[in-house]
C-alpha cells in the first residue's frame, strides 16, 4: 500500500500506493466483430504529492456542481484513517496537477474539503474541488472520467492509469478477494487483477478503467510485495470460510460502483441514501 518511493515508513502503506436472449441468424451472415478496445488515456487523472487519483463523474453529477477528485484513503495528507475511522467533510487545502490525454500537464485545480475518507471496507478518498466540472472543461478541455454505476466483471480487460508516473498498466480483473486484509485494515470484494498490472508506489489512487466502457470500475490500492502474510505492503485473501491465502506479487484494487448511491444532486455526500453502504463516522 506503499504511496510513493518517498517519504516516511508510516507513509509507505500500500504498494499501490503511490468490479441473453439468443436470436437465429442467417447461415451466410458474416461473423460479429469483437468488440474494439483502447487503451485509456490520461485524460481526466491527476497526480498528487504522494499518490495519483482522478476527477470523476458521478450518476448525478452535473456540469455545474463542484468536480470530485477520486483516490485511496490512505493517501490523505493528514495521515492514513485508522481502522474503523471514516473522515467527512474535512477541512483541507490540496492542488492536483492535471493531465492532457498525452499525460502532459493541463494545470492545477484546489480543494479545501474532504468530502469522504475511509480505510474501512474500502480505501477511498473523494476531494470537492473549487472547481466545476463546466470550468474544467473550459478552461482546461478537459472531461470528467465516468464512474461506472455496475460492477466490474471478471475477465475484463482493465488498465490502471497512473497521474504520478504518468505510466498505464494493463491488464484483466482475475477475480475478487472475499477479504482483503492488511496490517489493521479490512477490505471488502477487492478486485484482483492478473499478473501482468505490476504495480508501483505513486500508482495508488489511480483510475482502474474499464477498457471496453472507458468508465472507472474501480481505484487500485495495494499489491503483495514480499510474499509475507497479512502485513504492511503484503495484504492476505481471507475467503469466507476465514482460509488465508498469499499472492506473493498480486495487485490488487477497490470496487467503486457503489459510491454513486451515496452522493445526491450537487455532488452532495448522503451516507443515509437507499442503497447506500460506505461506512458512516461513529457516533
Amino acid at each position: 500500500m506503499r504511496k510513493s518511493l518517498v517519504g516516511t515508513a508510516a507513509a509507505a502503506l500500500l504498494s499501490a500506493a503511490a468490479l441473453v436472449g439468443i436470436s437465429a441468424a442467417p447461415a451466410a451472415a458474416a461473423p460479429a466483430q469483437p468488440t474494439a478496445h483502447r487503451t485509456p488515456s490520461f485524460e481526466g487523472t491527476v497526480a498528487l504529492s504522494n499518490c495519483s487519483g482522478s476527477v470523476v463523474k458521478l450518476k448525478h453529477s452535473r456540469p455545474g456542481d463542484p468536480a470530485l477528485v477520486l483516490s485511496n484513503g490512505h493517501c490523505l495528507q493528514e495521515g492514513m484513517p485508522g481502522a474503523g475511522e471514516v473522515v467527512v467533510d474535512q477541512p483541507t487545502s490540496r492542488d492536483f496537477t492535471l493531465l492532457n490525454a498525452d499525460g502532459s500537464d493541463a494545470g492545477k485545480i484546489h480543494s479545501d474539503k474532504i468530502a469522504y475518507a475511509t480505510m474501512t471496507d474500502t480505501d477511498i478518498s473523494l476531494y470537492e474541488t473549487t472547481s466545476t466540472y463546466r470550468q474544467i472543461k473550459k478552461k482546461y478541455g478537459i472531461d470528467a472520467l465516468k464512474l461506472d454505476a455496475k460492477r466490474p466483471r471478471a475477465g475484463r480487460d482493465i488498465t490502471v492509469v497512473s497521474g504520478y508516473w504518468k505510466e498505464t498498466f494493463g491488464c484483466a480483473v482475475d477475480g475478487f478477494a472475499y477479504r482483503l486484509k492488511e496490517a489493521d485494515w479490512t477490505w471488502k470484494n477487492s478486485i484482483r487483477y492478473t499478473m501482468d498490472c505490476q504495480t508501483k508506489g505513486g500508482t495508488s489512487g489511480s483510475p482502474v478503467i474499464d477498457d471496453r466502457t472507458g468508465k472507472v470500475v474501480g481505484v487500485n490500492n495495494t499489491h503483495n510485495e514480499d510474499g509475507e502474510r497479512c502485513t504492511l505492503n503484503n495484504p492476505c485473501e481471507v475467503d469466507r470460510k476465514g482460509e488465508v491465502s498469499i499472492r506473493y506479487r498480486n495487485a490488487y484494487g477497490q470496487q467503486t460502483y457503489w459510491i454513486n448511491r451515496c452522493f445526491g444532486r450537487g455532488n452532495q455526500l448522503d451516507l443515509d441514501a437507499r442503497g447506500c453502504v460506505l461506512p458512516q463516522p461513529a457516533g
